[in-house]
């Protein structure tokens, strides 16, 4: 499977990074973006290089493509997405249960920006979202929710992602661990 699966394109949008306290919970949101299948990462307002440059690392050690942007005005970004015939997904947990919506968005085959926040979300993500999507009602991180989200949406096919460029690949085994060195 390419990445962005038999939905066409698949970009997550990062809100409210800190970048004095959220480099490890971004860099996992765009690691997991990237292993489940999304093309891209955005990470609004802001540019933190050392996100940046792990996100860069993990694509020439693992493989591509992965697209990284930073520093945009998420509204923006989110207002041309919409204009460009793209639907917004927000991730929440006062929105409608994944389970009963990923049907409806998967079915679409308009590209999709998947919505994360870091901290309080301001109402115009709910109010500009075509989808307010929960993936549980108890509070839990966004990288969990992005991952149940993608995995859903991807309906697992992303475990089988093969990405071209890289120099190093898993092996699968049932003990140890086994990373090979590509030709």
């Amino acid at each position: 499977m390419k990445p962005g699966g038999p939905y066409g394109r698949v970009y997550v949008l990062r809100l409210g990074h800190r970048p004095g306290r959220d480099k490890r919970v971004t860099t996992h949101v765009a690691l997991v973006a990237r292993a489940f299948g999304a093309n891209g990462l955005v990470l609004a307002g802001v540019c933190d290089e050392s996100v940046q440059n792990s996100v860069r690392s993990v694509v020439e050690r693992w493989g591509g493509p992965f697209h990284f942007e930073c520093g945009v005005s998420a509204r923006r970004y989110l207002e041309s997405w919409r204009s460009a015939g793209g639907e917004v997904v927000h991730l929440t947990m006062y929105g409608i249960h994944v389970d009963d919506i990923v049907g409806i968005i998967a079915s679409s085959p308009k590209p999709k920006l998947v919505v994360v926040g870091a901290e309080k979300v301001d109402r115009f993500y709910f109010d500009v979202s075509d989808f307010n999507v929960s993936i549980g009602t108890q509070p839990h991180s966004e990288v969990a929710a992005l991952a149940v989200f993608l995995d859903r949406l991807f309906r697992g096919s992303w475990r089988r992602i093969d990405y071209e460029g890289g120099r190093l690949g898993i092996v699968e085994s049932p003990r140890g661990k086994r990373v090979e060195e590509k030709g």
